[in-house]
């Protein structure tokens, strides 16, 4: 995955070169100009040398492991790079160095013209040892690799065998799944041919499950076929197989497409037949190969792969998602694999525990199971030898164990493209089992870079693109996702985590520090901190790190002191969560930090001296100790998110801002701009910040309000508002919010006019605090078709909710709190038709449950807390006869009661 760093820093290079033209059209000193253009010069050359560079490491890649000549290049190519990456990070910092009054930036222009002709003879010295490197490679190649670099090689075939010849008694947690494929292919189905697609992560059992099916079935039809397709198979071959494995008897050996398409199609013309094929990897494949095959009725295509677009090729909802086992299936699978030898299968009750956290481990996963259950089998059945082993695979010190999924997931991360690879490996640097937030992860991509602007789309379109290829080739699990439907947070697979650590290191991605063994930071560019005890670390002094994430919470700040001031080329600090009060001064030093996050941690103030992060992109100081932000902030002109704000938030609490000083005009790069404390001075400032994307401003007064609402006619690109107003009322009434919006919020007494909300077609989350809404201006909110997420808290002052047929459509998540006057609801038939979640909090009158409720079909979670103590007694009376209210609420899944000050919580259902 060299081409991974190659990639990143040819894009890298690009920014560099762009900056030529604006360089030389300033006035320049005669040998300043003359070092700079010796050095673009140099860049440019090492830019096109790195291009050229890219196709042959995609190829590599794929045979290094097995031919070390061409390792040992591919380990010096990557080495190159980071010493070019070195020298074109120091040159776009000092290139961009203007700070200081004329004396003391001619002094600097003198200096740096010194540092051009340095650094030009530097990329001289790494262009003269890479052409050196390539003379010994071509040396002592060894002939004939080349020939094989296309092929997907022995050790992918081994694993299609060793999955394609389950046996039967093997199978396990597949009843369903089989049930369902079963189905489709047995059924007497008059249409014409159809497609099913089975798919999940590598490993899951997609292959056994199908083959399995297959041997059932394939003999209800009059031909069938099995191929496993590779990912780099080309269509001729491809039909080859195919028409081979249906037993055509003409000579395919040297035909073409055409001929081949016409050789299947007469074979299998009125024949009811079925085609395998195992482990697809692009779309376009099948497009490319579908003329061949007659529209014969009853006809079945099955097609297995780990990418979700691939599964979207199934016709209706024939689509099979794989999930990892149940505990419960994973026992059975661990038992059958371990002790193959035992007539009963069982495990020894002084191994039980033991067996447990090895089970644990695998998460579900059958090709882990299996793989892991496999080398215990070949162990002694003690405490130790298993204890040993368990050690071993903690440490990371053995790929026996994970060897089989190591070689199905390595043929997943060859496939990506350079700069998902760069993300793949960054997420595994968050500890195990951790949930990766997507805002947090697509902003670090950002600043490192990994993304960038691409056909017009911003970076952070590019990075929620990325990590949504990331899931649907099931290297992340989601964990969960907002109301909309949108990814909120996923995880890495403790598995795959593993495999891309070994690999993060084998590349000099990144490491993880645990504060366990013998630990070398040489070459590594990140450092994953998660242990306390840092003081091996701290004595490393890396000098070539780019990202230092700090994941454990006490760590000793001071520590890291050596390490940033070695580590000047810093782009990443990350200290989230880390019990800190303050930062040390080294960190004002790292003028290629882009991203610095203290998001939970005690931070209390920053000092002056942040005005010289001038590459600062990301700072993330949410829920912090700040309350004031230093003058110098207005120097960050390439700030693009600010978070700020104290407190913690939570169900109708209000934020508190962070005081910002005069000049925030000048961040025209921010996108993101929460929460600060209102004036109107900030207030009138905002008007120049048109590129944001989320503002949020509190404390608010009523004279203020006009100035905001002149700013945020200027966000253009407003997606996501906060509004938390004081002393006065909301002039919602002048407030021109852009189409844009999807996310509101308006926290404060609004005033006679109301907020227009016919033109907000793109809000998908409303959260009303405050309000005074009745009956009348509650019916001007169903005209929201398009919300998810609806809350109002100390919102509704009227005393009946009616939701009428056809109303809130989308609507999944509805939260009524503090509304004390509320004592009736009523729910149409046809009224809310996808909500999943209803809370009623706070809202002592309403002592009946709503009428119609039992119109809310979808509705899985029911909550009432601190409602009508009369309606919470009925909920749980439970006696001889019939509860009608009980029966009301029979189809919701959960159905809780609670009162907080009785201290009272109850699961009616």
């Amino acid at each position: 995955m060299a081409e991974a760093a190659v990639g990143l820093l040819v894009a890298k290079l690009g920014v560099a070169l762009a900056k030529e033209a604006a360089t030389f059209g300033s006035l320049l000193l005669f040998k300043e100009a003359s070092a700079l253009s010796g050095l673009f010069g140099e860049i440019r050359e090492a830019k096109e040398e790195l291009e050229s560079m890219q196709g042959y490491l995609r190829q590599a890649e794929r045979f290094k492991d097995t031919d070390e000549t061409t390792g040992i290049f591919v380990n010096k190519i990557r080495g190159f790079a980071f010493e070019i990456e070195d020298v074109v990070d120091e040159f776009t910092y000092k290139l961009e160095d203007r700070h200081g009054r004329f004396a003391a930036k001619m002094k600097k222009r003198f200096k740096h013209a010194k540092t051009w002709r340095r650094l030009a003879l530097k990329l001289q010295q790494i262009k003269k040892n890479l052409k050196d490197a390539d003379e010994r490679k071509v040396r002592y190649q060894i002939r004939g690799i080349d020939k094989d670099a296309g092929s997907t090689g022995s050790q992918s075939k081994i694993v299609d065998q060793a999955l394609y010849f389950a046996k039967d008694d093997d199978l396990v947690g597949i009843k369903e799944n089989k049930k369902l494929l079963m189905q489709y292919l047995s059924e007497d189905c008059k249409e014409q041919s159809t497609v099913a697609t089975v798919w999940g992560m590598g490993g899951v059992g997609k292959t056994t499950l199908v083959s399995h099916v297959y041997n059932l079935v394939k003999d209800d039809y009059d031909a069938a076929a099995w191929v496993t397709v590779s990912k780099s198979v080309q269509v001729e071959p491809l039909l080859r197989m195919i028409a081979k494995e249906f037993g055509a008897k003409s000579d395919v050996a040297s035909m073409g497409k055409r001929a081949l398409t016409e050789v299947i199609y007469g074979h299998l013309q009125g024949k009811k037949y079925i085609l395998i094929m195992d482990d697809v990897w692009v779309v376009d494949l099948w497009f490319s190969i579908r003329d061949a095959f007659p529209t014969c009725s009853g006809s079945r295509f099955v097609i297995t792969s780990r990418i979700h677009d691939v599964a979207l090729l199934a016709t209706g909802n024939f689509v099979v998602e794989l999930q990892p086992l149940q505990e419960a299936e994973s026992w059975q699978l661990f038992c059958k694999e371990t002790f193959w030898k035992d007539q009963n299968k069982t495990c020894p009750e002084g191994l039980k525990h033991l067996a447990e956290k090895f089970v644990s481990k695998c998460k579900g996963l059958p090709i882990a199971i299996a793989c892991i259950g496999r080398l215990l089998s070949c162990k002694r059945p003690t405490y130790t030898d298993w204890e040993n082993v368990y050690k071993d695979i903690e440490l990371q010190l053995t790929n026996n164990a994970i060897l089989d999924v190591n070689i199905i997931l390595k043929v997943s991360l060859e496939d990506l493209p350079y700069d998902l690879k760069n993300c793949f490996l960054h997420c595994a640097l968050f500890p195990e089992d951790y949930d990766i937030k997507r805002r947090r992860v697509m902003r670090q991509w950002t600043a490192a870079e990994y993304v960038r602007e691409k056909d017009n789309k911003t970076p952070e379109e590019v990075a929620e693109e990325c990590l949504t290829k990331l899931v649907n080739r099931s290297l992340l699990q989601v964990v969960a996702r907002n109301s909309d439907g949108r990814l909120k947070c996923c995880r890495m697979h403790d598995v795959i985590r593993l495999l891309a650590l070994n690999k993060a290191k084998e590349e000099c991605f990144g490491r993880v520090y645990d504060g366990s063994g013998a630990f070398c930071a040489e070459g590594t560019r990140r450092i994953s901190i998660q242990s306390e005890n840092i003081e091996q670390l701290s004595r490393s002094c890396g000098t070539h790190f780019r990202a230092l994430h700090v994941f454990e919470s006490h760590v000793n700040i001071n520590l890291l002191r050596s390490i940033l001031a070695s580590s000047r080329l810093l782009s990443t600090l990350d200290l989230q969560g880390a019990h800190i009060k303050m930062l040390p001064t080294e960190v004002f030093n790292l003028f290629n930090l882009r991203y610095l996050g203290l998001r939970h941690t005690g931070i209390r103030s920053l000092p002056e001296a942040i005005g010289r992060l001038q590459n600062l992109q990301v700072l993330d100081a949410y829920n912090t100790e700040l309350s004031v932000l230093p003058n110098n902030v207005v120097k960050l002109h390439k700030l693009m998110y600010l978070y700020v704000c104290t407190g913690r938030v939570e169900f109708g609490h209000q934020f508190v801002g962070v005081k910002v000083p005069n000049g925030m005009q000048h961040l025209t790069a921010l996108r993101a701009l929460q929460y600060v404390e209102a004036s109107s001075k900030i207030l009138r400032e905002a008007e120049a910040l048109t590129e944001l994307r989320t503002f949020g401003v509190c404390n608010i007064r009523r004279e203020q309000f006009l100035d905001l609402c002149n700013s945020i006619t200027k966000m253009k690109h407003l997606v996501h508002l906060d509004i938390f107003a004081t002393g006065g009322e909301m002039l919602l009434g002048r407030i021109c919010l852009p189409p844009t919006i999807s996310w509101l919020g308006l926290h404060g007494q609004p005033g006679k006019t109301s907020l227009p909300w016919s033109h907000l077609t793109s809000l998908t989350r409303l959260q009303l605090s405050f309000s005074n809404i009745d009956e009348e201006s509650f019916l001007g909110l169903l005209v929201l078709h398009g919300l998810y997420h609806l809350e109002l808290f100390k919102a509704f002052v009227g005393k009946k909710l009616r939701f009428c047929s056809g109303s809130f459509p989308k609507l999944r998540i509805l939260g009524i709190g503090g509304s004390h006057n509320l004592n009736q609801a009523e729910i149409e038939d046809g009224a809310m038709a996808s909500l999943v979640s209803l809370l009623f909090d706070d809202c002592p009158e309403l002592k009946v449950l709503p009428d119609g409720i039992e119109n809310l079909r979808a509705l899985e979670d029911l909550r009432l807390v601190d409602t009508g103590e009369e309606l919470l007694e009925i909920l749980r009376l439970k006696g001889e006869e019939p509860n009608k209210d009980l029966m009301k609420i029979s189809h919701i899944r959960k159905v809780t009661v609670e009162l907080t000050k009785k201290n009272i919580w109850e699961r009616i259902r």
